[in-house]
């Protein structure tokens, strides 16, 4: 059975975000998201909150920290190294894609430049996740 996700949402650009909500918007998937806007805001999130997300969409280009360097730090840490992540980004850099599924993510995306196929991705990557048996918090 589908279940609703609680799910952290790491993205920096402004029109990537509207993109998202608008996708889910059309979608009509009620999940949970929780927003951040780079890595080093998404630890302070997962370190100030007793519940864990369902499932972490992580962009890799952000300020402060990036992708790769959150998805190191997420890993390594024991309470957090279970949630399933997934690279959702502009590059298609093999060393980029090596090195994030080296450190343990579950499914590397590139973003489609169409809107149509940008759609149809995050609906087959959300509605595998509401499916999947995911560790209870």
């Amino acid at each position: 059975m589908e279940q609703t996700l609680s799910i952290m949402f790491i993205e920096d650009d402004i029109v990537e975000k509207m993109k998202f909500y608008k996708t889910l918007s059309i979608l009509n998937m009620g999940h949970e998201i929780i927003e951040a806007n780079n890595g080093e805001h998404a630890l302070e999130i997962l370190s100030e909150n007793d519940s864990l997300p369902d499932l972490i969409l992580l962009d890799l280009s952000m300020p402060k920290m990036n992708g790769l360097e959150f998805l190191e730090v997420l890993k390594s840490n024991e309470f957090w190294k279970y949630i399933p992540t997934i690279i959702l980004t502009t590059s298609s850099n093999h060393r980029d894609i090596l090195t994030s599924y080296n450190i343990g993510m579950a499914g590397y995306f590139t973003k489609p430049l169409r809107f149509e196929d940008y759609v149809e991705k995050i609906k087959r990557v959300v509605s595998y996740w509401s499916f999947a048996e995911l560790i209870e918090n």
